[in-house]
């Protein structure tokens, strides 16, 4: 016992502590994604509402030209890497045949009857290798038991259950706080310890959004939002689903859990398809405006697209995805720090392996960690030339906690330095765009940290585009 104790010391002495809390591992596969898709598609596609009210005739859904691989082409190209279909809307409508309830798609003529959207869209998402993820409604405006306390809950339990258990692997289940009145004018209260545990017993890797977590949060707008100041901590106790939470969108720095934040928005001014909106889908300058103003401050991007009457993605929507996806991969493809000789203000216990080039290295497997009681302190790159640049990207090593509290980037042509951004939090991702420069060197001042200071990456770009 005692040498496992001293072997636990010697490694976890290998490198800096981790500032709690930390994430977990599908939260950390989580952060990888950085943008997906959210797909609203129903019986509200064909009636054109966008809350219907649970009495809409099931013969109402009938795509003409269902096709996910479609969908997956689109969300390839835009560098979507997960996709959330709503399962079920507040209207109660099924997207798969639950064996609950005579709303959903089995009482549509769609494939005799014998259709199944939710089964479709996975395996699309499979053959794609995109993840696939849920969105099933706590309101269910159809359901007579809605408002019935337990009644309603085993109800509900029992469908996510179906989706849980019939399509394989769910990498994210979404849920909102709606909650309408009941038919006998109770509101209903869920359950969501029980419903919790139920995701997690059935899908231990899936992420569960919602106000409060516990994995991922709203970030408290659905205009695809971050706040410049964004922390990943999250106080619990004082988070409540389906109400204003203080701390919704920036976080809580005292937080005692990780919930990062996730930014939702629709590509046009609905969640639903309507026809009437085909000219006001989000441009390609728009969608990049988004993620610069999400992914780029730390949060992720749930970009919703929804299908047609045909059950495609219409023109308009594919043509501004591939156009954000090619920009996006334009605009990072040449880091200019690269490779790039480092120095800075101190090197934890000294050793190499967290040296200042290694937050030029282009691994994101290697960090730069300041001195061991350090709470601020500069790392600088030198280009070794002029190069014009107008973004600076900066990554904690995140599994070791978020730790930036404030922050400065300046650049030097020649001698004299000049400020281009300042800010508070980092986290897994900041981008910072500023007008173009001129800079043979860029530095990185971390003014204020919770631990020792710690970045993965230092990167620096010609984005060419700014709002």
């Amino acid at each position: 016992m005692v040498g496992w104790m001293l072997l636990a010391t010697l490694q976890a002495a290998e490198e800096p502590q981790p500032v709690p809390p930390v994430p977990s591992e599908r939260q950390l596969a989580w952060h990888r994604w950085e943008t997906y898709a959210f797909v609203h598609f129903g019986i509200n596609t064909f009636t054109g509402r966008e809350w219907g009210d649970g009495k809409e005739d099931p013969r109402l859904f009938q795509p003409t030209d269902f096709d996910p691989d479609q969908w997956m082409a689109a969300f390839r190209a835009a560098g979507l890497r997960t996709v959330i279909l709503t399962a079920k809307h507040h209207d109660g409508f099924c997207l798969w045949p639950s064996r609950r309830t005579t709303h959903s798609v089995a009482g549509s003529p769609w494939r005799g009857g014998k259709g199944d959207v939710v089964r479709e869209v996975a395996e699309a998402c499979r053959r794609a290798g995109l993840r696939f993820g849920i969105y099933l409604s706590p309101w269910d405006r159809h359901e007579p038991t809605y408002g019935r306390g337990k009644a309603y809950n085993d109800f509900y339990i029992s469908q996510l259950t179906e989706l849980l258990t019939q399509y394989g692997p769910i990498a994210e289940v979404w849920f909102d706080g709606a909650c309408g009145e009941g038919p006998n004018g109770k509101r209903q209260e869920y359950d969501w310890r029980r419903i919790r545990a139920t995701v997690r017993r059935l899908q231990p890797q899936a992420v569960m959004f919602s106000d409060a977590g516990p994995d991922v949060r709203w970030i408290g707008n659905e205009s695809g939002v971050a706040d410049e100041t964004n922390w990943c901590l999250l106080e619990p106790s004082r988070m409540r689903i389906g109400q204003p939470n203080p701390g919704q969108t920036q976080g809580h720095p005292d937080g005692s859990q990780w919930v990062p934040g996730e930014c939702d928005v629709s590509i046009r001014p609905g969640w639903f398809h309507h026809p009437e909106e085909d000219a006001k889908v989000k441009t390609p300058d728009e969608l990049v405006e988004l993620y610069f103003r999400s992914v780029g401050r730390g949060a992720s991007l749930l970009l919703n697209v929804p299908p047609d009457r045909r059950g495609r993605l219409a023109d308009p929507d594919v043509a501004s995805l591939m156009e954000f996806g090619r920009r996006i991969r334009s605009m990072f493809r040449e880091d200019v720090l690269r490779g790039s000789r480092a120095t800075a203000s101190g090197v934890w216990r000294g050793r190499d392996r967290f040296g200042p080039d290694k937050a030029t290295d282009g691994d994101e497997g290697t960090y730069w960690a300041a001195d061991e009681a350090a709470r601020s302190g500069w790392l600088e790159a030198d280009l070794g030339r002029e190069r014009t640049i107008d973004c600076v990207e900066i990554r904690e090593p995140i599994r070791l906690g978020q730790r930036v509290a404030r922050f400065r980037v300046s650049v030097a042509s020649g001698a004299a330095w000049r400020t281009v951004a300042e800010g508070t939090t980092v986290g897994p991702r900041r981008l910072l765009r500023f007008d173009p420069v001129s800079a043979s060197r860029v530095r990185l001042e971390v003014l204020e940290a919770r631990g020792c200071p710690l970045i993965q990456d230092l990167r620096a770009y010609r984005v060419g585009q700014r709002e």
